[in-house]
C-alpha cells in the first residue's frame, strides 16, 4: 500500500526557516504531481504549492517569493523550503500525491500532516 511520510515541522520564530519533506512509499508505478496543502484552525484546507513530475511549479500568492517546492523523482520525495516565515503561516501542512500504483488506476493520497507553528 502507499504511504506518504512527512517530516520537518516544528516551532520557529517569525522570519525563520523550515524544510518539510514528504516521501511516498509503496508499489508506485507513476507519480503525476505532488502538492502541499495547509489548514489553520477553523479554516479550510488550502493549496500552498504544487510540482509536476517534469518540474513545473505553482504557488499560492501568499507564499510566492518565500516558499520553494522541489522534488526528487528517484526518491519519490517532495520538499517545501519555507523562508521568512510569518505567524499567518501557522497551520498543519499536508502532503498530497496524485499517483498510480502497480495494477491500479490513478488516484490521490494524503499524508497525516505535520504541524508548523510560527510564534515569538
Amino acid at each position: 500500500q502507499v504511504q506518504l511520510v512527512e517530516s520537518g515541522g516544528g516551532l520557529v520564530q517569525p522570519g525563520g526557516s523550515l524544510r518539510l519533506s514528504c516521501a511516498a512509499t509503496g508499489s508506485i508505478a507513476n507519480i503525476y504531481n505532488m502538492r502541499w496543502f495547509r489548514q489553520a484552525p477553523g479554516k479550510q484546507r488550502d493549496l500552498v504549492a504544487a510540482i509536476t513530475q517534469g518540474g513545473a511549479t505553482n504557488y499560492a500568492d501568499s507564499v510566492k517569493g518565500r516558499f520553494t517546492i522541489s522534488g526528487d523523482n528517484a526518491k519519490n520525495t517532495v520538499y517545501l523550503h519555507m523562508n521568512s516565515l510569518k505567524p499567518e503561516d501557522t497551520a498543519v501542512y499536508y502532503c498530497q500525491a496524485d499517483l498510480r500504483t502497480i495494477g491500479a488506476s490513478r488516484r490521490g493520497y494524503w499524508g497525516q500532516g505535520t504541524q508548523v507553528t510560527v510564534s515569538s
